[in-house]
Parts: C-alpha cells; sequence; structure tokens
C-alpha cells in the first residue's frame, strides 16, 4: 500500500571532531584513575572511614568516662574544702565511718 523509503544516515566524519575524542580518552581515564585512587584511599586506606567511625565511637564514651570522673573531683574537692574548713565533717566522718565517740558519750547499738 504505502511506500516507507527509509534512509539510513551516517554523519561525515569530521578530522577535529575525532581529533578531540582521541585527546579525551587519556583525560578520561586519568580521571577514572584518580577517582578510584581517593575511594580506594577513603574506604580502605590508612585513616579510612571505618576509623573515622571508630574514633567518633571512642571519643564519645571517653566523653562520658569524663564527665563521671568530673563529677567525682568536684565531690572531692567540695569534701577536701569542708575537711579544711572546719572539725565539724572530720566529727561527722569519724563517727560515721569509724565508729568514734566523744569522751562522756555512751554508745548504744541497737540490733533487730
Amino acid at each position: 500500500m504505502f511506500g516507507f523509503v527509509i534512509e539510513i544516515w551516517q554523519p561525515v566524519p569530521r578530522p577535529e571532531v575525532h581529533q578531540r575524542n582521541r585527546l579525551l580518552k587519556p583525560i578520561n581515564l586519568i580521571l577514572l584513575g584518580l577517582l578510584v585512587a581517593t575511594q580506594y584511599a577513603l574506604w580502605f586506606g590508612d585513616k579510612n572511614a571505618f576509623d573515622l567511625y571508630r574514633l567518633k565511637q571512642s571519643y564519645s564514651q571517653q566523653e562520658a568516662k569524663n564527665e563521671v570522673l568530673a563529677h567525682r573531683n568536684q565531690t572531692l574537692v567540695a569534701e577536701v574544702i569542708d575537711l579544711k574548713q572546719g572539725g565539724e565533717a572530720v566529727e561527722t566522718i569519724a563517727r560515721s565511718q569509724l565508729g568514734l565517740i566523744k569522751q562522756g558519750e555512751s554508745f548504744y547499738q541497737i540490733i533487730e
């Protein structure tokens, strides 16, 4: 019925395009090589992404330990100041931890 004419169009190779393609291949290979090298260094090299993750974990754990120790240090400093300022703190510690009593006092122990 209907006749279709199909033409196959092929571009005529131009020398400047061919020359440009010849220059792009080595540049592309160099860029690909650089990309592969940087990705290898990021994931598997020295100081890689996994090491960074482990360092962040240990850093947060160490910060938590430091907070606990800082609180403990503040408590000890307050206790030292109390001991230096008056004998009342010393007496309280002696009575509670060592079971000491003053002269003339009677000690009663209640056993349940």
